[in-house]
């Protein structure tokens, strides 16, 4: 085994650890970045092809009451666009009953989506850290507490540090990394009791080479109680130059195949559109919860948001080396993009103070 030692370990390189470490630098303190995936962005996941639209398979969109990610992103120098709604939708309230198309308000409060695909906020931040700050491929399996220290066992490296920062989903980080001594029955019992937001979710994306929806006088935004897809959005580029329709599969379909449930897509968006669906450059799905470092099974049935944003969150655990962060932890927007940038700001502050 290899080992390692810095002041600061942040278990989790998605939108709240890449924050986070983009804070640090103001204090010039050493830390790392362990990540049990391949690639950086947790959550946040863009599938790029040449000169076509993006498809977002994660987090996708943001609005301006989310200040401190507008915030982070104007600092960043990266754009947003406005999410087209257009002017008219399908809606299917029934099977028994042929989609209708219907007229939509007034968008006053509308959502947006950033230039270049979410994984840009992922792209810039990471930039901003030292390479060797980040390390990949690390599976935590172990914390212990060691009186000033607490380490940290992965498959391959024992970590040790004065602090460890985790930013993963709660219910993950319990049920996959076991803790010497124990954590207190009150955060064990809340963290196996909290949603993880977007878990169950299962994101497609089909690309065109015209947006032929348009053609038809509709804009591409579909309600649905029928499905498979309940909801779907126009999903072309901010310049308009290249198109898709990306939306939600409901999330009961994860355990078929995905060419069955492709098929399912296709079939739907058939009955709106006509064969043109057919002739589709790409199709593109993610289905969240067969991703191991993002959902974990719970003990009962959990509601949307259940324990989001939880008080509990707020204390530090084992001596105060321990901080429990993350989006679903944030005080405010717990679960969206706006929370894991909250947590972050919110952790920098409370260590600001701390000697480390």
């Amino acid at each position: 085994m290899k080992n390692q030692q810095t002041d600061i370990i942040i278990l989790g390189g998605g939108l709240t650890g890449l924050t986070l470490s983009y804070l640090l630098k103001n204090r010039d303190v050493d830390h790392l970045i362990i990540e049990a995936r391949n690639r950086l962005g947790g959550r946040i996941l863009t599938d790029y092809k040449d000169n076509q639209a993006p498809i977002e398979k994660g987090a996708t969109w943001l609005g301006k009451k989310h200040s401190s990610l507008m915030g982070l992103l104007k600092e960043l120098n990266i754009n947003t666009f406005e999410q087209e709604l257009g002017n008219t939708a399908i809606y299917e309230p029934i099977s028994t009953s042929p989609h209708q198309v219907v007229q939509l308000p007034p968008n006053n409060d509308p959502s947006f989506r950033i230039k270049g695909g979410t994984y840009s906020i992922i792209k810039v931040l990471s930039g901003h850290v030292e390479p060797h700050r980040i390390i990949l491929n690390q599976v935590a399996t172990k914390i212990e507490d060691h009186d000033d220290i607490l380490t940290i066992t992965t498959q391959d490296t024992i970590l040790s540090a004065k602090m460890v920062i985790s930013t993963l989903p709660p219910n993950l980080l319990l049920s996959s990394i076991e803790f010497y001594p124990s954590l207190p029955d009150s955060i064990n019992t809340l963290t196996r009791n909290t949603h993880t937001w977007m878990g169950e979710s299962i994101k497609v994306g089909l690309r065109f080479t015209e947006p032929f929806w348009r053609k038809k006088d509709l804009s591409g935004t579909i309600f649905s109680n029928v499905g498979p897809i309940p909801e779907m959005y126009d999903h072309s580029d901010s310049e308009d130059s290249s198109y898709a329709l990306k939306g939600f599969l409901n999330g009961s379909y994860f355990s078929i195949s995905r060419e069955k449930r492709k098929s399912m897509v296709l079939d739907q968006l058939s009955k709106y559109f006509g064969e043109e669906v057919y002739q589709y450059n790409s199709y593109e799905e993610m289905v969240w919860r067969n991703e191991r470092y993002t959902y974990s099974d719970y003990d009962a049935h959990i509601l949307p948001h259940q324990n989001n944003g939880h008080p509990m969150f707020q204390e530090w655990f084992l001596n105060g080396k321990l901080i429990i962060g993350g989006s679903e932890t944030a005080s405010e927007y717990p679960g969206y993009m706006e929370g894991a940038v909250r947590s972050a700001i919110s952790i920098y502050d409370r260590i600001t103070n701390t000697s480390i």
